[in-house]
């Protein structure tokens, strides 16, 4: 029998190290640090051997597909598959970056949205029996929801929303930022809270159909916040720590054989937020 194994996205610093040195610690098995970047991602697991742990590198770019087609086949050759996957790999602008908001809706959505949606598809497939999958959101996906318009706001809490229609949904924002109409469409203005809302309501649509599809083989799907946590991302006044941030994910991705739940829901501080 193949060892377990868990793979971490955007694993060489901040919440996603923060993971990987949990899991060293906690999960029995394989634990994959997985950056873009083979140098940084080598230099973060010889932070973490200095620590006395053991984890293992594997190169990964979520925003180039074929990266992700290789990396899945690494897994499903070496292991059979995959019975961890933690998708954390994601970016955002700095509040006083100048980059025209048109820009900045592309590009987040392209990494925070896309290209996890491309890593899940992939991936899915490959998760073992019993298997656990964490989506790294945020709290401004409930936020950006509110600030929809309440039509929007019906079809990302409907549970027969498709996940081609959160697809034409997210382009839409895009596509309406570039022409600067998306706040007359309902939309609010920030790129970051749409690409974890659409995150977020993902995770939902996938976790039903894993019910629907592979109802006996108790895999959980769920999105999930860490919290502000002080990194390059979120900024120095943050007041958690990476290790703090990383809790909950661990948590969610450690969920015990047989639990049913939580399965398709947004969870922070380990508990169901509503969405």
């Amino acid at each position: 029998m193949s060892a377990r194994v868990v793979v971490v996205t955007g694993g060489n610093k901040g919440i996603g190290l923060a993971i990987v040195r949990a899991l060293c610690k906690q999960f029995q098995g394989d634990v994959y640090l997985m950056a873009r970047d083979s140098g940084r991602g080598q230099a973060a697991v010889e932070s973490l051997a200095s620590e006395g742990l053991k984890p293992l590198f594997h190169q990964l770019d979520i925003d180039d597909v074929n990266s992700i087609t290789t990396a899945a086949a690494f897994f499903k050759d070496k292991y059979g598959g995959v019975d961890v996957l933690i998708n954390n790999a994601g970016i955002a602008f700095k509040v006083a970056d100048t980059t025209p908001f048109a820009v900045q809706a592309e590009v987040t959505l392209k990494t925070n949205f896309f290209s996890t949606r491309n890593m899940l598809t992939h991936f899915l497939p490959l998760i073992k029996a019993g298997g656990r999958v964490v989506n790294v959101s945020s709290m401004v996906s409930p936020r950006a929801l509110q600030q929809c318009s309440s039509e929007l706001q019906q079809r990302f809490r409907s549970e027969d929303i498709t996940e081609d229609e959160l697809v034409g949904l997210m382009q839409r924002f895009v596509d309406e930022a570039k022409r600067g109409e998306h706040k007359q469409d309902g939309w609010p203005d920030t790129a970051y809270g749409v690409s974890k809302l659409g995150l977020t309501t993902l995770s939902m649509i996938l976790a039903r159909r894993l019910s629907k599809e592979r109802p006996s083989d108790g895999i959980l799907l769920n999105a999930c916040c860490p919290g502000w946590v002080h990194t390059d991302m979120a900024g120095p006044k943050a007041p958690k720590t990476p290790d703090e941030g990383a809790v909950t994910p661990v948590y969610l991705a450690l969920l015990p054989p047989g639990a049913t739940e939580p399965h398709g829901k947004f969870v922070s501080e380990k508990e169901v937020q509503e969405w």
